[in-house]
């Protein structure tokens, strides 16, 4: 994909967040949009040799809109300022464990940060009990794939909301208490311009790997 053009329209974007200068740069987009697709669709591919589950999708399963959700928002701002892709065996509307790509410039107090994910995001309340429960029951399993060095060399600490304290249930000096607390369970590697330079798709493929073990424990929680 032409990155720097794509970094281009996006940073023009945050300043021209309107319909009248999208509408004026439509052609601009679908073409830099194209570009974007491709390179998801060669992910996949890469992505497929490591986890067959993938293989039926698609970059149009997976990449989101640029027209944000304003009805319930107070930011009014008619589009997202960066491109992303949500993956898993569904596509990205499930709601269990996968990877997400998402690439864009920073802009000041509203940076969004770029890069490669991994885990359950906002997983409803019963979900979230069941994976506590399966993480205490197997917590030595747990602990060796989320302590892996290599893991934790792009992937280091959580993402995501965490409760204060430990939730109902458990004892507040519980031994586990640093993953009880976690409200979703996700792992970040924050990626620049560079990175999504030329044949990115080739590093992040390898990268993501690392997350399998911990999202299939996950996704094996949910499901059991």
């Amino acid at each position: 994909m032409d990155t720097q053009g794509l970094y281009r329209f996006l940073t023009e974007l945050s300043v021209n967040n309107d319909r009248e200068w999208f509408a004026a740069n439509k052609e601009r987009w679908m073409e830099l949009r194209k570009g974007w697709m491709d390179d998801i669709d060669i992910l996949l591919s890469r992505m497929s040799e490591w986890d067959p589950s993938l293989r039926h999708l698609t970059a149009k399963d997976c990449v989101y809109r640029i027209y944000r959700d304003v009805r319930f928002s107070a930011n009014k701002m008619p589009y997202k300022t960066w491109v992303c892709a949500g993956i898993n065996a569904h596509g990205k509307s499930a709601h269990e464990g996968g990877y997400y790509v998402q690439a864009g410039p920073a802009f000041g107090g509203s940076y969004v940060a770029s890069g490669l994910y991994g885990g359950v995001w906002e997983p409803d309340s019963r979900t979230l009990k069941k994976l506590r429960k399966a993480i205490v029951d197997n917590i030595e399993e747990f602990r060796e794939i989320i302590d892996s060095e290599e893991l934790n060399r792009y992937f280091p600490g959580w993402v995501g909301a965490k409760l204060k304290t430990v939730p109902q249930g458990y004892p507040k000096d519980h031994p586990d208490a640093d993953l009880l607390r976690l409200k979703e369970y996700g792992k970040a590697c924050e990626c620049d311009e560079d990175f999504f330079t030329g044949d990115w798709t080739a590093e992040a493929s390898r990268r993501l790997r690392l997350l399998k073990p911990m999202v299939d424990f996950l996704n094996y929680s949910i499901d059991e």
